[in-house]
Order: C-alpha cells, then structure tokens, then sequence
C-alpha cells in the first residue's frame, strides 16, 4: 500500500493509473476509520481495480465554533485498517498542500446547502464542494463512494457532480449501524455512557416515524410534533432540526404522498448527531 501526501505526486499516480485503463474508485474520508468507512472500501474494491482513499481532515467545512481541533485523529490506525481492506494507496494532504497562501477559491451550490444541516452550519457545504472538487481533480477516479448517513452531503455532491460536468460515478452506500442502531459516526467517540443511551433515540424516531407512515398517518406536524417530544424526553438532548422534506430538493413537505426523507441532528450532550431515513409509504 502506498502513501502519497503531495498533489503532484497523487495526480502523477493517477495518470499513469488512467493510461494503463485502471478504474480508481476512491472514498474520501476525515479519518478516525469505523466500521462505516470500511463497508465504503469494501464497496469501492468492487467497483474499481485501484482503490484510493484520502484522509484530511477539512478546515474549510467547520465553523469558527465547530470542533475542527478537537475532531478525533489516529492515522496510524487508519493506516493499518486501510492496509487490511486493501487499499492500494491513501492520499494524506496536508493543509499546505490543499489550501495554499492566498487561496481564495471556493465550490457553492445555491438551493441545496440552504436546508436541514445548512441552516445551522452555514459555510459547512461551501467547505465540502469545494474540498472534494479539489480530491476529484488530484484523485481523477472514476467512481467515488459516500455513505448516505450524510444525506445531504451525497446530494450537494451529486448535484455538484451533475452542475460541472464531472464524469465520476457517485455511489451512495446505506448506514452501517451498530448493533443497538445507532449510526456509526467519529463523532461517537465523544459520547459518554450516559449520553450514547440518549443518542438511541435518533434511530428510535426514525423507526417510530415509518411505523406511523405505514399505519396511514401522512400529517408531518403531527409526526413531527411526536418525535420531538420522544427525543428531548431523553436526557441531554437539544433538537437541531427534525425535518421530514422531499428527498430531491430537501424542501419541507407538508403531508406524505410520496416517499420522504426524514432527516434529523441532535445535540447529545455536546455532540452532534445526524440520521436519516427514507419514509415508504407502502409496507
């Protein structure tokens, strides 16, 4: 396994990859690897016959306010995971090499960041158009691979990918979750054993809203209403959004037609928490 940490030597690599006919498939992840970011390699392995994966951990899409510095690191560890999933190299960028003096270039869609997690971080979709066109144009995969716990972030990118003309494949991967439901994030890490038991209740609601679908109810007010009371009924709690909205164009939608995206982030304690799932309408 390779580690390349400069842009020229990773697009050098890249087409000499892309001359002999190779297909890069490539995830792009912050690091601090779970079971997540590995189900992603594993699909991407079969989906190409050289894997890359990149590790940086992005300024550009945290607040002032966010936890940039203390958003959990060990590369070494990702290193050795990478290693046993088979990855034929990892791009570890500096952010030198990413964002160099005076760098004043930036990606920014004009609808799709303006809901659900866009309202509360107002730069974080600007930061990650613009860091993963950057990957796209060192990296030059043909297929790249994103986990749809961010929801979001796979349209913004999807979006994106369709705006500029981008000839990649964007693969969306479903939740791996742990064994009590809860979706694997990073940011788990941070919870504590009490506040872990609060943070169930995000996969609960979701479970709870389909149930309530199928049962006819089609009112998201009233589903809404239900939901949040469940979730601040757990201890630690704050609601940042619980939304349920038309999964194309993230717009709230009044009443359950069609399949819908209900989307939610909880603060636990100090930690946030985002999940999702698409409300069938039919069993």
């Amino acid at each position: 396994m390779e580690i390349i940490k400069t842009v020229k030597d990773m697009q050098t690599r890249s087409n000499k990859k892309r001359r002999l006919d190779r297909i890069i498939s490539f995830v792009p992840t912050m690091g601090f690897l779970h079971e997540g970011h590995l189900t992603l390699l594993r699909e991407g392995k079969k989906r190409g016959d050289d894997l890359v994966l990149s590790i940086f951990v992005n300024p550009a899409q945290f607040g002032p306010n966010e936890d940039l510095d203390a958003y959990p690191r060990n590369l070494e560890k990702d290193l050795k995971l990478a290693e046993n999933e088979g990855v034929d190299v990892v791009f570890t960028p500096t952010k030198e090499q990413l964002y160099g003096d005076r760098y004043q270039t930036y990606v920014k869609l004009e609808n799709l960041p303006d809901h659900l997690c866009g309202l509360s971080r107002p730069v974080h979709f600007r930061g990650v158009a613009t860091v993963v066109t950057k990957l796209f144009n060192i990296v030059k995969p043909h297929v790249a691979l994103f986990g749809e716990k961010d929801f979001q972030q796979l349209a913004v990118i999807r979006q994106m990918v369709k705006d500029l003309n981008f000839d990649i494949d964007i693969v969306g991967v479903a939740t791996v979750r742990e064994k009590d439901g809860l979706a694997m994030s990073s940011r788990n890490t941070y919870l504590s054993s009490e506040e872990r038991s609060s943070a169930l209740s995000l996969s609960k609601a979701l479970q709870m809203a389909q149930e309530r679908v199928l049962k006819g109810d089609r009112d998201t007010s009233m589903i809404l209403n239900d939901i949040r009371q469940f979730i601040e009924s757990h201890p630690g709690t704050t609601i940042d959004y619980a939304t349920i909205c038309d999964p194309g164009s993230l717009e709230d939608m009044t009443v359950i037609d069609t399949p819908a995206l209900f989307a939610l982030a909880v603060m636990v304690g100090k930690t946030r928490l985002i999940d999702n799932k698409i409300l069938n309408i039919n069993a």
